[in-house]
């Protein structure tokens, strides 16, 4: 947190007149706390995990993206707060901006925290949170587990044994376009429209 406003750091980093990107406000989820997984042609090639806690988004980049296969294991590496309307965004941030680039919302869906004894956000807070992902492309089983401390500590995101595990795949490859248009990254840069149906399946 960053004083009273949790997206203070979002703010000061980007400049809303010249990027689209949603200024949004601290806000309230539904019934069932949201997460999504944006694709992101930054200066370098990344995904970015977010999910709803405290009425924002709390975000980690994952250079290397997720994985189904319980045996891979993925740094994460935490970044700011999101408002809840960015899980929304996708489309190109300009040169000049902070992360400028092409973003792309690679998958979303809902969650729910795996632990009976512990909110979602006290384990964060403790650096272990298992949950399940019901997205289009991740589901099942997940955690977050929190590896150094001080100034830049780190985190490995990682599939869990369960019966939708997919050991061996390699789903960021297998299905790359936008489950909202089906749109590459590619496409969106150049405000085209998708050649094929789109990647919802």
């Amino acid at each position: 947190m960053n004083g009273s406003d949790p997206l203070k750091q979002y703010k000061e980093r980007r400049d809303l007149e010249t990027s689209d990107e949603p200024l949004g406000e601290v806000s309230a989820g539904g019934d069932a706390p949201i997460f999504v997984v944006q694709k992101h042609a930054a200066s370098s090639l990344h995904y970015d995990l977010r999910l709803e806690s405290g009425g924002v988004l709390k975000s980690w980049a994952v250079p290397k993206g997720p994985s189904m296969d319980p045996a891979v294991k993925r740094l994460a590496v935490p970044t700011e707060d999101h408002p809840m309307a960015y899980a929304g965004f996708e489309g190109v941030i300009p040169e000049g901006n902070y992360g400028a680039g092409t973003v792309i919302v690679w998958d979303r869906g809902t969650f729910a925290n795996l632990k009976e004894d512990k909110g979602f956000a006290a384990s964060l807070d403790d650096g272990h949170a298992t949950f399940r992902l019901d997205g289009v492309k991740l589901r099942g089983g997940f955690a977050l587990l929190r590896t150094g401390e001080g100034g830049k500590p780190r985190w490995l995101f990682f599939k869990m044994k369960d019966g939708e595990a997919r050991p061996g795949s390699d789903i960021a490859g297998e299905r790359p376009g936008s489950v909202l248009t089906g749109r590459s990254l590619e496409q969106v840069e150049a405000e085209e429209e998708p050649s094929d149906l789109p990647d919802f399946g």
